[in-house]
């Protein structure tokens, strides 16, 4: 199958960031007197944007004052904490060579997303980054996918969504792309593949291997 442009999630799926996210919401834990999460713990509400993780992680959480918390905290702590799986930067390398034209669509708030993206050097192999700031509504609705298509100038019948959650599925089909999975996220195997992705991958690898 033949695509122009690819576009990725990032959390579970371009890097591991769990610590980070973690170190973050354990600080807001701490502020409300709870005790710390495991990593494991936080993992599994990653995925579907800061407000629903807040509200899942951290009892008596008040966005209006939590979520400036949670901005201020997280860049003490992103960068050293959050690492590229196995595969990423050879295959986002490889794809820009190619010419694809490559996004990322994410939920984490994008001034996160383009520090990090810079600071794990592979920010040049981008030609959009979007977040929830830049659309009515974040994943799983359709809006980021959209607002990249229009940007970037593709059809949707020729992008290739990468993701690793049943939100990304859930994304790609209101979007009408094409969804593959690597199963490195925030959601089981079982689950994932009981969502019915257009194909699960062993790994990001695989990726260049059907594409190219």
């Amino acid at each position: 199958m033949s695509f122009d442009a690819v576009f990725f999630d990032f959390d579970g799926t371009l890097a591991d960031s769990y610590d980070a996210i973690a170190a973050s919401v354990n600080h807001l834990r701490s502020l409300r007197g709870h005790l710390p999460l495991t990593t494991e713990e936080v993992k599994w509400h990653v995925g579907r944007g800061p407000e629903h993780l807040l509200t899942q992680t951290v009892p008596g959480t008040v966005l209006a004052i939590d979520l400036p918390r949670y901005r201020s905290h997280h860049p003490t702590v992103m960068v050293e904490r959050t690492r590229l799986l196995p595969g990423a930067a050879s295959v986002l390398q490889t794809l820009h060579r190619a010419g694809k034209k490559i996004a990322l669509c994410s939920n984490k708030p994008r001034i996160f997303s383009s520090e990090l993206l810079k600071q794990l050097r592979i920010a040049d192999h981008f030609h959009a980054i979007v977040g929830p700031e830049d659309v009515p509504q974040p994943k799983p609705a359709p809006d980021m996918i959209v607002v990249t298509l229009e940007r970037l100038n593709v059809s949707r019948e020729r992008v290739l969504y990468v993701g690793d959650m049943v939100v990304d599925i859930e994304t790609a089909r209101a979007a009408g792309v094409t969804v593959w999975i690597v199963p490195t996220g925030s959601d089981r195997l079982e689950t994932l593949v009981a969502a019915q992705p257009d194909r699960m991958l062993a790994n990001l690898d695989e990726i260049v291997q059907r594409v190219l």
